[in-house]
């Protein structure tokens, strides 16, 4: 073995410690990676950095900022929307949903953000069907890791081993090329899940987030029977006239907080500010603080009809109305005055509905309540002017947000917009005229233009860790590959699986990735692994195919631990998992997805073409 071999070993046996300890970021370490393989002078500077102007890396960042598009336009909270509506309180047909939405879902934009939105969704159904969202969150990252399977562009690991494949002269696969082994391995998981969830106990997430929920405010402040939902007629008296002149904007017995009103689009919530205009059909989410209140009596006065609430002061709009805690400060210009006069709130179009002082919620006389420093106040209104309320107010400080506050969706009237362009990209990533990363590029230049993400939020989607890993470990691939070390690997996995047979040596390229994936990332099992494999294919006078594509699907199935992805991760806090959960579930589904490959693989690709 010469030295520049062990140089090379000795450095990737470091990457792999410091990735099972955790110790620095992973990103840190592909940095220092692309340093030290350039100080050794087995790779040049030049070849080191060459990563960053990889057409794949951008189309991946890319594809980040596609999916931010159909998170921002409410795509995914209509989805859970509708499984709300058909799964209703049946468990079976609320894990097969879930699980197919997602891997639809996963397969068009980062699974990592699927799982991330879905999460409050989830745990939303599993609070209404009365089902533990121990049982429900499993499934959820077992369908976002398998809907890496469904498509080329489904996550990172594909688009690297595609890469390699390109970077060694071969023609790349398909937008659909890993679909027929991806679709029968979904449905493998979804039937599992459906008898392994009875395994799944979990804490149900008691310790997922020291954050509160807008269930746990209205609690803490008292908020119980307070909230009404008045759809105002064409003959009210209300309508044409604005809050401020009907006075319903701070009356001190029932003042709205926000407006819901229907469009094209759906429903969307306006602030109640003096200005706001009322119109037929709008309907007021109204606030009563005292309890003589005499609901029927005010809808007779202003022609108003009661309309159903299925959550606690509107907690079942928390799409649109949204809730932040705030607490007064010493140099506020609040402190003795009242805050529902305070012209500084009202512009933000934010009410304050709760107050607590010395530990106590006070329920009635807000509107003559004079506050004091250190009162901490609950205010209530659209999510975008909370937003904006938070980001620039000087006289309160925002003290926490709800989980509810993760799913907000800055452009809901978008959504038609965002799934016309993502079809028009899948459509010019199926024409062989237009590259890949292109039909990405072109498709983030469309979100932008017709406003469904901004450049800010362009640039905040992009998950600049992955990029830099996958950056930093690619040189490996050429120091392996110029020292001899990936023929010395190939070599070893040849000397113990050379006698197998084709399906043998599938499953031996399919275990080593999958133990590799199982302690660091998918994407840096697919840069490690890619070389090898297709210099075995070399050696074996085979076709590269069917090795490229059984290692892109193993990499993405580290169902068995919840350190090997963040998708894992995610799921294991929300819901409580330990990592024997995680091995009990996931060792069946890997060994299930390890036996559809093996079969599947060489009747689609043959090992050794005629």
């Amino acid at each position: 073995m010469s030295t520049d071999l062990l140089m090379t070993v000795a450095c990737l046996a470091c990457a792999i410690a410091m990735f099972l300890i955790g110790r620095p970021r992973s990103d840190a370490v592909a940095l220092i990676m692309i340093v030290a393989l350039s100080l050794s002078g087995i790779v040049s500077v030049n070849e080191a950095l060459a990563g960053f102007s990889d057409p794949n890396i951008v189309l991946i960042a890319a594809l980040f900022v596609l999916g931010d598009g159909l998170a921002r336009t409410g795509v995914a909270q209509r989805v859970g929307d509708y499984l709300i509506a058909r799964g209703g309180s049946n468990e079976r047909r609320l894990v097969v949903l879930i699980m197919a939405v997602v891997g639809v879902m996963g397969s068009v934009m980062s699974s990592t953000a699927v799982v991330a939105i879905f999460i409050p969704i989830v745990i939303r159904i599993a609070r209404q069907s009365g089902v533990s969202r121990a049982r429900m969150l499993m499934p959820v990252s077992m369908a976002a890791l398998t809907s890496g399977m469904l498509t080329l562009v489904a996550t990172t690991p594909n688009l690297v081993i595609n890469s390699a494949l390109v970077y060694h002269g071969y023609q790349g696969f398909s937008f659909f090329g890993i679909t027929p082994l991806g679709l029968p391995i979904l449905a493998a998981s979804i039937a599992w899940m459906l008898f392994a969830r009875r395994f799944l106990n979990g804490t149900g997430g008691a310790e997922a987030s020291t954050r509160p929920s807008l269930n746990d405010w209205v609690a803490r402040y008292s908020l119980e029977g307070r909230a009404f939902r008045l759809e105002v007629g064409p003959d009210s008296p209300l309508v044409g006239q604005t809050l401020g002149h009907t006075g319903l904007d701070d009356d001190p017995v029932a003042h709205v907080v926000a407006i819901e009103r229907r469009t094209r689009m759906g429903a969307t919530v306006l602030p109640a500010t003096a200005d706001s205009s009322i119109a037929p059909g709008d309907v007021l989410l109204l606030d009563v603080e005292s309890a003589s209140f005499d609901v029927e009596t005010f809808c007779v006065r202003y022609a108003l009809a009661v309309r159903r609430m299925s959550g606690a002061y509107f907690t079942d709009q928390t799409h649109d109305v949204g809730m932040a805690e705030v607490i007064v400060p010493p140099d506020s210009s609040l402190v003795g005055n009242v805050a529902r006069s305070s012209a500084a709130l009202r512009r933000h179009g934010v009410t304050v509905v709760g107050l607590r002082r010395a530990d106590a919620a006070l329920v009635q006389d807000l509107q003559a309540t004079q506050l004091k420093v250190g009162d901490t106040l609950l205010v209530v209104g659209p999510w975008i002017d909370i937003f904006s309320m938070q980001s620039v107010e000087r006289d309160i400080v925002c003290l926490a947000m709800p989980v509810e506050s993760d799913a907000y969706v800055p452009v809901p009237h978008k959504a038609l917009h965002a799934l016309a362009i993502m079809a028009l990209v899948i459509a010019m990533m199926l024409t062989p005229r237009v590259p890949n990363v292109l039909a990405g590029l072109i498709g983030c230049l469309l979100m932008g233009a017709f406003g469904c993400v901004s450049l800010d939020s362009a640039y905040r989607a992009i998950h600049w860790r992955s990029l830099v890993l996958i950056v930093g470990m690619l040189p490996f691939s050429i120091a392996l590959q110029r020292t001899g070390g990936i023929d010395i690997a190939a070599d070893a996995v040849l000397r113990v699986a050379g006698n197998w047979g084709a399906h043998g040596l599938l499953g031996a390229v399919f275990l080593l990735t999958l133990v590799i994936g199982t302690v660091i990332s998918g994407t840096a099992t697919a840069v490690l692994m890619a070389p090898v494999v297709l210099a075995m294919a070399a050696h074996l006078h085979a076709s590269p195919y069917p090795f490229a594509m059984t290692t892109a699907v193993a990499a993405s199935a580290a169902y068995m631990s919840p350190i090997s992805t963040p998708v894992n991760a995610l799921v294991s806090t929300a819901g409580g998992y330990r990592f024997r959960e995680f091995f009990k579930v996931g060792s069946p589904a890997a060994l299930g997805a390890l036996a559809i490959t093996v079969l599947l693989v060489p009747l689609i690709w043959p090992v050794f073409p005629r």
